[in-house]
């Protein structure tokens, strides 16, 4: 992953609220794709303007005025990280994925200062994790959308003989509480779930 970000947030009375962002000059072409809903017929003029502040001393003032309202009102330091999505051969997608990760250990200004020290560089993969270290994985299972209760849930068809459909729970309560509970089977949604494996090995 690389690094072209860092945000800061403040805790209110109705949770987080973001202070404000910092992004790197140099972003590169895969995670502006991540900016446009179609790339190739925009004019590419994503963070064309944001990054001529670096080159200016207003600019640079500017950007160290942020960082220095970052470490003073902050709470939480996050730095935005993207994916290499080039780096996949024989995957179609050239948008990478760009995502926050929370930067824990000394005060809020070493969390800047580490955050910022980190603008454009690689994340390797053997800087996170080691081998032979056990490692929890999340994500969401494949989406299969609307579907009935017989594969949603498993339950057994009805007779063959069955008015108005067989695919289906015949009895869904009795008639107090008058109100479906949430424990019978019903249609609807199935995979694109939230989903953990335990206990992965890294090797």
């Amino acid at each position: 992953m690389v690094v072209v970000g860092v945000v800061a947030y403040i805790k209110t009375p109705r949770g987080l609220r973001s202070l404000n962002t910092v992004w790197a000059q140099h972003l590169s072409e895969e995670v502006r794709r991540r900016f446009y809903k179609n790339f190739a017929k925009s004019k590419k003029k994503a963070f064309t303007k944001y990054s001529k502040k670096y080159e200016t001393d207003d600019g640079k003032k500017d950007i160290q005025s942020q960082l220095e309202k970052m470490k003073k009102y902050g709470t939480i330091i996050r730095v935005l990280a993207h994916t290499q999505i080039r780096k996949m051969k024989g995957l179609k997608q050239k948008k990478a994925h760009l995502m926050e990760i929370q930067v824990n250990g000394g005060t809020i200004a070493d969390k800047v200062d580490f955050a910022y020290g980190f603008f454009e560089k690689q994340v390797p993969i053997d800087a996170v994790f080691q081998k032979d270290e056990m490692i929890d994985i999340i994500g969401v299972t494949k989406g299969k959308g609307y579907e009935g209760v017989v594969t949603r849930w498993g339950v057994t068809r009805l007779p063959r003989k069955t008015h108005r459909g067989l695919r289906k729970v015949a009895c869904i309560g009795a008639w107090h509480p008058a109100r479906v509970s949430f424990t019978v089977a019903r249609a609807g949604q199935n995979g694109y779930h939230h989903c953990t494996i335990y206990f992965c090995l890294c090797w």
